[in-house]
């Protein structure tokens, strides 16, 4: 005799009649479907200087109740970059006017209204925090005449005024296309990279991303950004596991490097929530070692590609790699990035240690 438990909001399983079926609602379906982390999804932790520098940032951090990035977002990375002198802040609120299927954010058609404060409090903070290199992200902030473009420059300009010798990197929005806007922000802005992620190949935008962002949008003001400044770098990024080809991400890449971006990084989709795309594969890290040597042959100037890769890892010693310094991958790799260049061959062995 089967006993049938008491559930809500349940779609019963296809089991050509089963009188056994088991019951589940979408959540638990949807769940049951995630994907195991292989084994390769492992780092180390860094040493020496690197590890005394992550204490002192964390330090900083505790005691002057700062929020970053990098912690909110439960980075991977966290130790790397802030022992290395870099942290990610996100500005112009924490609710998005876009609904994209991969991004943990949550999103509303008109958010709250920008803090008018924020420049000189994000001056603050990044200044309290003691890195070399600040990566400052933005929301889409479609509700805004211009995307959110000056609020965006006012920002940078007051952690510039306040720390001068701190690199400056602003991840942006595609400003609704608005070449006007963009080039408002850009014009005299005191940075050394300025990027912008096309987040997935041109076939899987409707898939990946809000109906209002697009491959071509983003390559539009990619392009567009390089004319109006070629004196800085240009970035973007590409997520992987979400349906595409090993064939689709080099054609990506050298769209982008057509349209004149120098640093590009390569990283694995993690499914925030069983309400979020699922991933479609873990690419293993040989083919990450292959795309970023497609990367290097394409012409890109620094490049970062593997599984626990995000768009601002190392993004600091990108920016140093891009000016003639030396490969990210070869400095003291935690594992992260994975490249024919380094000659750990560990780290394309699966032979991490373990956070």
């Amino acid at each position: 005799m089967s006993i049938r438990l008491p559930q809500t909001d349940v779609r019963e399983n296809n089991t050509e009649g089963c009188e056994n079926t088991i019951q589940t609602n979408p959540e638990e379906r949807r769940k049951s479907q995630r994907k195991r982390l292989p084994p390769w999804f492992k780092t180390s932790l860094p040493t020496g200087v690197s590890q005394i520098r992550y204490n002192e940032t964390k330090v900083n951090v505790f005691e002057h109740g700062l929020h970053t990035v990098c912690e909110e977002a439960r980075c991977p990375n966290i130790h790397d970059c802030w022992g290395r002198g870099t942290a990610t802040f996100m500005i112009a609120g924490d609710i998005c006017t876009r609904g994209c299927r991969f991004c943990a954010i949550n999103t509303q058609k008109n958010p709250p209204a920008l803090n008018l404060n924020e420049p000189e409090e994000l001056a603050e903070a990044v200044v309290r925090m003691g890195v070399s290199h600040a990566v400052i992200t933005v929301v889409n902030r479609d509700d805004l005449p211009d995307g959110g473009a000056n609020h965006y420059k006012n920002c940078i300009l007051a952690v510039h005024e306040k720390a001068p010798e701190i690199g400056l990197e602003l991840l942006c929005s595609d400003l609704d296309g608005n070449l006007n806007s963009l080039e408002h922000l850009l014009h005299d802005l005191p940075l050394q990279v300025f990027a912008h992620n096309v987040e997935c190949v041109p076939r899987l935008d409707s898939i990946v991303r809000d109906k209002r962002a697009s491959f071509d949008q983003s390559l539009k003001i990619l392009r567009e950004a390089k004319r109006l400044r070629p004196d800085i770098r240009i970035k973007s990024s590409i997520m992987v596991g979400v349906g595409e080809t090993d064939e689709e991400v080099v054609d990506a890449m050298r769209l982008l490097r057509e349209a004149g971006v120098d640093i590009i990084t390569l990283g694995q989709y993690l499914q925030p929530s069983w309400k979020h795309l699922t991933v479609d594969r873990f690419p293993d890290p040989t083919i990450f070692a292959e795309w970023d040597q497609a990367a290097r042959e394409l012409g890109f100037l620094a490049v970062a590609s593997g599984p626990l890769v995000r768009s601002s890892y190392r993004a600091g010693l990108l920016f140093d790699e891009s000016q003639g310094g030396e490969p990210v991958v070869t400095r003291d790799s935690t594992g992260s990035a994975i490249s024919h260049l380094n000659p750990n061959e560990h780290l394309l062995n699966n032979e991490h240690e373990t956070i």
